[in-house]
C-alpha cells in the first residue's frame, strides 16, 4: 500500500511539472507595424490558495479526477494553436462564397500570418484560459485577429483602440477606465475581461446564437435586432446568413469562421502558424502606487518595448496616479521585480521638481511644459481651481528620462513609423510587404477615403513594398481632412510670421507658446532659435513677443 501511495504522488508531482514556465520566448514584434494596432487565473502576489491536505482514502480517485482536469484544461498541449484547434465549435459553413473569399486571402498571406501570431504570443494563452473558465467558444480567441491583427496599439477612424477594439462609449459601460494617463481599452486583462462580458451578453440576448452576438459585436445589438425583426415580418431566416447587414459585418463573421479553418487544418491549406508556448506568458503584480515606467522596466530588465507591449494601455511615461497600480511582466521576471520593488524608496519612483510660476503662466501651460496632467498637477499641490499667482510654486512629477526614451508613449506613437516634411504636418508612411490601404489607415486613425484622395488612387490599388504614401497629421496626431495646398499652408502661416527681408521671418509668439512647439512646427533646434535671439535659458516668452527666424535653417513650406 506505501509503494502503491508513493506511486500515485510521483505521478502527480510529474504532471504537475508540465506547467511549469519556460524562459521568455517568441516576443511580440514591438515595433508597431501599420496593421492596425497569464495564468488560468492572472498571478498577483499574495493571491494563491493554500495546498488542500490530500484524501488518503480517496488517491486513486483524486489522482484520475485531477489529470482529467489537467487535460481539459489544455495542458495536453505544449503549442496554444493545437489547444485551440482541438477546442472549436462554431460550424464552419466553408460552402459559402464569403467564407471561401476571406480563407484564400488569408492562406495566401503567410507574412501576415507570422505578424499576428508574433504580437498574439504575449497575450493569447490568457485570453485562451479566460475562455475555457467561461465555458466559451475557442473560436473567440481567434477574434481579436480579425479586430485588431493582435496589435495592442490598434487605433480604428472610429475611435476604437486595443485588440479588442472597444469604441469609447462601450468601454466605459463595461468598466474600462479612459483618462489622459491611462486607457483601459487596450489594458490587455481588463479589455479582456470585458470583451468577454459582452459577448457573454449578446450570446444570451441572441438566444445562444453565437454568429448574432458576434454579428452585434461588430455593427451594435440595436442593428441586428432590428434585421431580424425585419425578417420576421417578411417571413424570412433569422440567422445570420439570412439578415441584411453592414459590408463589413458580413465580412467580419465569415474572416473568423476562415480564420478558425486555418487553425483547425493549417496542413491542408499549406500555411503555418508559428508555435506558441501553451504556457503563462504574463504575470500581473501589484505595485501599490504610481511609478515612473522608465524606472520600472530597469527593475524588470526590459526594454520599454517590452514593458509597453504588455503594458499598453499607460498613455505617458509613468502609471496612472489614481490606479490601477498594477504591472503585467513576464513570468520569469516576477520574483526578481517584486524583491527589487520592496527595496525602492516610495520617493523614488517619481521624479519631482519644483516650478516657480511666471507671469502669465496657467496651469495648463505647466502641465503642457512638464507633459503631465491639470488633475495630476492640481492633486500633487492640493489645488481645488486651476488659479495660479506668479511668484508661488507648484510640485510637479516629471519624467526621470527624457521624453524620447519612452518609445511606445502615446506622443511617441503617433508618429511612428512616418517620415515628417515640410512644415510638420506632412508625413511619408513606406509600404512593407503585406500592407493594404485599411491596415494603414487603421492604424494611423484616417479612412481609406483620405489615403485614396492624398495619394491619387483608387481602394482598388494594389500597393508595392517600398511604395511612398503621403499623409497629413496635426501635432496632436489627428489627420487634417483635406490634402493642404502650398497657398492654404502659406495662410495659415502668415497669421503669426511677417517676411521681412531675404532669408529671414520675424515670428510674433501667440498665448500658448513655447519653444518647444515653435522648434517643432519650423524644424529648427531650441538652442539655435535661443542662439539666434539670445535668449538666456530659464527666460520664457510672452505673447506679442517676436522672434527671429533664418529661413535656409527652417523646414517651412510656403512661408
Amino acid at each position: 500500500m506505501r509503494i502503491k501511495r508513493s506511486l500515485i504522488i510521483i505521478i502527480i508531482a510529474l504532471a504537475g511539472s508540465a506547467c511549469q514556465t519556460l524562459p521568455l520566448q517568441n516576443k511580440a514584434d514591438t515595433s508597431p507595424p501599420p496593421i492596425i494596432e497569464a495564468p488560468s487565473a492572472v498571478v498577483t502576489a499574495g493571491t494563491l490558495e493554500p495546498e488542500r491536505p490530500l484524501d488518503q482514502d480517496n488517491l486513486p480517485a483524486q489522482a484520475e479526477t485531477a489529470a482529467m482536469a489537467h487535460t481539459s484544461a489544455g495542458h495536453s498541449h505544449t503549442d496554444i494553436w493545437k489547444r485551440i484547434a482541438d477546442n472549436l465549435t462554431l460550424d464552419r459553413p466553408m460552402q459559402r462564397s464569403a467564407v471561401k473569399a476571406k480563407l484564400g486571402w488569408y492562406s495566401r498571406n503567410q507574412d501576415y500570418l507570422d505578424r499576428v501570431a508574433g504580437r498574439a504570443n504575449p497575450y493569447i494563452y490568457h485570453i485562451v484560459t479566460e475562455l475555457q473558465k467561461r465555458d466559451m467558444p475557442l473560436d473567440l480567441a481567434l477574434l481579436p485577429i480579425v479586430e485588431s491583427a493582435y496589435h495592442p496599439f490598434a487605433y480604428s477612424p472610429s475611435r476604437a483602440s486595443g485588440i479588442w477594439q472597444f469604441i469609447p462609449a462601450t468601454g466605459k459601460h463595461y468598466g474600462l477606465k479612459q483618462n489622459w494617463w491611462y486607457d483601459g481599452r487596450r489594458d490587455i486583462v481588463a479589455s479582456t475581461g470585458a470583451a468577454l462580458d459582452y459577448l457573454q451578453k449578446l450570446h444570451k440576448e441572441f438566444n445562444g446564437d453565437w454568429l448574432l452576438a458576434l454579428a452585434a459585436y461588430n455593427s451594435g445589438e440595436r442593428k441586428v435586432a432590428r434585421e431580424i425583426k425585419r425578417n420576421k415580418r417578411a417571413g424570412k431566416k433569422t440567422d445570420f446568413w439570412s439578415l441584411r447587414l453592414p459590408r463589413e459585418t458580413r465580412g467580419y463573421v465569415p474572416s473568423l469562421l476562415a480564420v478558425a479553418e486555418l487553425v483547425a487544418n493549417s496542413d491542408k491549406y499549406g500555411i503555418k502558424w508559428q508555435a506558441i508556448a501553451n504556457e503563462p506568458y504574463f504575470a500581473q503584480v501589484d505595485i501599490g502606487s504610481q511609478i515612473d515606467l522608465s524606472l520600472a522596466a530597469r527593475l524588470m530588465d526590459l526594454s520599454m518595448d517590452e514593458l509597453y507591449t504588455l503594458n499598453p494601455a499607460f498613455n505617458r511615461w509613468a502609471t496612472d496616479p489614481d490606479g490601477p497600480h498594477s504591472l503585467l511582466l513576464p513570468v520569469e521576471k516576477q520574483a526578481l521585480f517584486s524583491e527589487k520593488l520592496a527595496a525602492l524608496p516610495d520617493s523614488e519612483r517619481i521624479n519631482w521638481k519644483r516650478h516657480i510660476i511666471k507671469r502669465g503662466e496657467t496651469i495648463g501651460l505647466i502641465a503642457q511644459r512638464y507633459h503631465t496632467s491639470i488633475a495630476t498637477i492640481k492633486h500633487a499641490n492640493g489645488l481645488r481651481r486651476n488659479l495660479i499667482r506668479a511668484g508661488h510654486s507648484l510640485l510637479i512629477p516629471s519624467s526621470i528620462q527624457p521624453l524620447k526614451h519612452y518609445t511606445l508613449s502615446l506622443d511617441a506613437r503617433r508618429f511612428r513609423g512616418l517620415k515628417k516634411t515640410g512644415i510638420g504636418e506632412k508625413y511619408t508612411y513606406l509600404v512593407r510587404r503585406g500592407d493594404t490601404l485599411w491596415d494603414i489607415g487603421r492604424h494611423y486613425g484616417v479612412s481609406i477615403k483620405q489615403l485614396c484622395s492624398w495619394n491619387g488612387i483608387t481602394s482598388r490599388s494594389i500597393l508595392r513594398p517600398g511604395q511612398k504614401l503621403n499623409m497629413w497629421m496635426s501635432d496632436s496626431g489627428q489627420a487634417i481632412a483635406a490634402r493642404p495646398d502650398v497657398s492654404t499652408q502659406t495662410q495659415a502661416i502668415s497669421v503669426s510670421l511677417q517676411p521681412q527681408a531675404q532669408g529671414i521671418i520675424n515670428y510674433i509668439v501667440k498665448q500658448g507658446d513655447s519653444l518647444w512647439l515653435i522648434s517643432k512646427r519650423f524644424g529648427a533646434g531650441i538652442a539655435q532659435i535661443r542662439q539666434w535671439n539670445k535668449l538666456p535659458e530659464g527666460k520664457h516668452l510672452q505673447p506679442g513677443q517676436k522672434l527671429i527666424l533664418y529661413r535656409q535653417h527652417l523646414q517651412v513650406t510656403g512661408a
